[in-house]
């Protein structure tokens, strides 16, 4: 629980540097840096990610797979750098990105491209509640996640030592991150309680009355948790592939793993010991209890939004931003399909243009803004920018399934060559979709801010065709 006093608790001093904690391109990281830069009046044109591979493009498969775990074991922390992570200094980082002055609201939560989005209409920011790092794993394999949990119940014990305050989620998903998750153990760090430099920022800088969003991912995925803080699971929803398909005799993990230079008949996954625990971006209860209990003590209502699957969020928040440009004198008729990494709100809001996020690559996903497009009014223009997954999967869409999106566009459909030229296998830095959306014709001046009322009446009304919950 978070104590009624609020304690200034300085983000500096000892401990690891939180720019060097939080894993470069991660979705939390990435989405706080775009949002930030959207409500500083900035765009995204000096953001990257790790992009070396992008040179790789056309190198054999083995030449590929072999700098990607390079970089990925460079990246990623020793044991002694995880025993001096200090998450409430993550926090403070994540806060510290936005502009000192006070906000009539926030977003908090699960990591989502829509929720920036939505924050930067209402004119607020975004915080997630938890991050993403990896630990170095020297002698790993890829084929065997067996040996990951072994290795990342070490490391996770030092992290919980300096912070009890947190549940490190281990995922090990070669469908999602390929040959890389033989060099790095990847852990999904998230707050069990409100951390105190988020309880600074809703007492300190947020406007008297001013509401709180939380967005909760609500997709499971079986795991082991043996109680202790630490729990593992072997695949992921944002692989695109289902549980079942992470059994040895599976066709789908037989393909992922070869691409990756494994093996599947060494597959072997811990004991699941919970069949349907919340996959790693969802919320802790004690962070949306504390959350709200703070919010009560201080004035501040918190409103629960429940995310069955990231198609429904989009989608809403794409109708959302229709109907909020149409209210200011524009067209709304102008659809940019961002995917992953690749968004910049700010630059959304200087063309007025709708966005959909699309969370990544995955067959599923796409088909989901199809069968969006399909029921909704059409788009005089439709521009795709696809990320590329950086593997090859069956679980990706091809460059066929981004053509048919773009081909709903009524007189222009657009799909990026710069990310199309070396899909899937490419890396493309984040600016690529600012330098994409900066050819875009100016739609100036952006709407007034959306008023959370608003918002959560469409959120509730609309989003209940979707499957959200909105309490």
């Amino acid at each position: 629980m978070v104590s009624e006093r609020v304690e200034r608790t300085p983000v500096s001093g000892a401990g690891l540097p939180a720019e060097r904690v939080v894993a470069a391109g991660s979705a939390a990281r990435v989405l706080v840096a775009v949002t930030a830069r959207a409500l500083r009046g900035d765009d995204c044109g000096d953001l990257g990610h790790p992009g070396a591979l992008s040179r790789l493009t056309g190198a054999p498969e083995p030449v590929r797979r072999a700098a990607a775990v390079r970089a990925a074991g460079r990246a990623a922390l020793t044991a002694g750098q995880i025993a001096a992570v200090d998450a409430e200094r993550v926090a403070g980082w994540f806060a510290g990105q936005y502009p000192d002055r006070r906000w009539p609201g926030v977003v908090l939560g699960s990591p989502h491209g829509a929720a920036a989005h939505l924050a930067v209409a209402l004119g607020v920011p975004w915080l997630p509640a938890g991050f993403e790092l990896a630990g170095q794993w020297t002698r790993g394999a890829v084929d065997r996640p067996d040996a990951a949990y072994a290795h990342g119940a070490k490391l996770a014990a030092r992290l919980l030592d300096a912070n009890p305050r947190v549940h490190v989620r281990q995922v090990h998903c070669p469908a999602s991150r390929g040959a890389a998750v033989g060099a790095a153990v990847t852990f999904a760090v998230r707050w069990r309680t409100l951390p105190k430099a988020y309880a600074r920022f809703l007492a300190d800088r947020l406007e008297p009355g001013a509401p709180v969003l939380l967005l909760h991912d609500a997709r499971t995925w079986p795991v082991r948790d043996s109680g202790d803080g630490h729990s593992f699971q072997a695949g992921c929803p944002g692989g695109g592939l289902d549980p079942v398909d992470f059994h040895p005799d599976a066709r789908a993990l037989g393909q992922v793993l070869r691409a990756a230079g494994g093996d599947e008949t060494r597959w072997t996954a811990p004991e699941v010991t919970v069949a349907g625990a919340f996959a790693e971006h969802g919320v802790e209860s004690g962070f949306e209890h504390d959350a709200r209990s703070f919010g009560d003590r201080h004035g501040h209502p918190l409103h629960l939004v429940v995310v069955p699957q990231p198609d429904a969020l989009s989608a809403v928040t794409a109708d959302l931003y229709r109907r909020w440009l149409r209210r200011a004198g524009k067209t709304g008729n102008r659809l940019v399909v961002e995917c992953g990494r690749l968004l910049d709100p700010a630059q959304v809001l200087r063309a007025g243009l709708v966005p959909y996020w699309c969370e990544n690559a995955a067959a599923r996903r796409v088909a989901g803004v199809e069968w969006w497009l399909a029921g909704s009014e059409p788009f005089s223009s439709v521009d795709v920018l696809p990320e590329p997954p950086g593997l090859r999967s069956p679980a990706y869409a091809g460059l066929p399934q981004w053509l048919a999106v773009a081909g709903f566009g009524r007189r222009r459909r657009a799909l990026d060559r710069g990310a199309a030229r070396g899909y899937p296998v490419a890396s493309v830095p984040t600016r690529r979709a600012t330098e994409v959306l900066r050819n875009q014709p100016c739609d100036l001046p952006a709407p007034p801010p959306l008023r959370m009322a608003e918002a959560l009446t469409v959120l509730r009304d609309a989003g209940a065709h979707q499957g959200l919950l909105v309490r």
